[in-house]
């Protein structure tokens, strides 16, 4: 069986798995055929819990294959549920680090129609009629180098959301080679920096935090 990577494992229960994705590994399986977390995470509840044949494992939410920072799996199937319905009642609170190119207003709110072509896999802007509602919250921490450093709070969960949602408006993130320049080198600075959700069992409120990573671009502002 080949060798998985190391996946740091911030809170687990019976209901629930709460895991710091790497980046560049899809969270789900992808045309690349590369290995993906949900499958990473299933061997590891097989192996960890004793478990013979497959084991469930619901993924109620996602990040993009280049974007590292806490996702939240159930481990049963009435979790998943909950969950579910707790992000698309607006209930799921998911915060988030990005650098973007240039400067910005202090602080504000993006509201957009958004689309997706599947084909492409890209999300652009588009009218009422055949767009998803999207909405983000936003606050400039500090800028440096023609750059700055914002905290995000994400309202809705569309495709692509926080990139196409700043690109629009003249503020790629850095590093993002399908919604802004073409640098390949670098790592696109989005980081998935805490989530607030209800246990979905116990309906205790539960809050999980990562530091910002410490790499380029957001180790600048450090």
């Amino acid at each position: 069986m080949e060798k998985l990577p190391k996946i740091n494992i911030i809170y687990e229960d019976n209901h629930l798995l709460v895991v710091e994705k790497p980046i560049n590994i899809p969270v789900q399986e992808d045309s690349s055929g590369d290995i993906d977390l949900l499958t990473i995470l299933k061997r590891y509840r097989i192996k960890n819990e004793n478990k013979k044949g497959d084991a469930y494992l619901g993924l109620v939410h996602r990040l993009d294959r280049p974007v590292s920072g806490i996702i939240v799996f159930a481990k049963t199937s009435k979790a998943a549920t909950r969950l579910s319905k707790q992000i698309q009642n607006n209930t799921f609170h998911k915060t988030y680090f990005a650098v973007i190119e240039g400067k910005i207003k202090e602080e504000g709110i993006f509201e957009d129609y958004l689309t997706k072509d599947k084909k492409t896999n890209t999300s652009y802007v588009t009218d009422k009629e055949k767009g998803k509602y999207s909405k983000l919250e936003y606050k400039v921490l500090s800028s440096k180098e023609n750059m700055s450093l914002v905290k995000i709070k994400l309202i809705t969960g569309r495709s692509h959301q926080i990139r196409v949602q700043f690109s629009t408006r003249g503020h790629p993130l850095v590093g993002d080679s399908r919604y802004g320049n073409n640098i390949s080198n670098i790592n696109i600075a989005l980081f998935s920096q805490s989530i607030t959700f209800l246990h979905p069992i116990t309906k205790k409120e539960l809050t999980f935090s990562l530091e910002i990573p410490n790499r380029y671009p957001f180790n600048i502002f450090k």
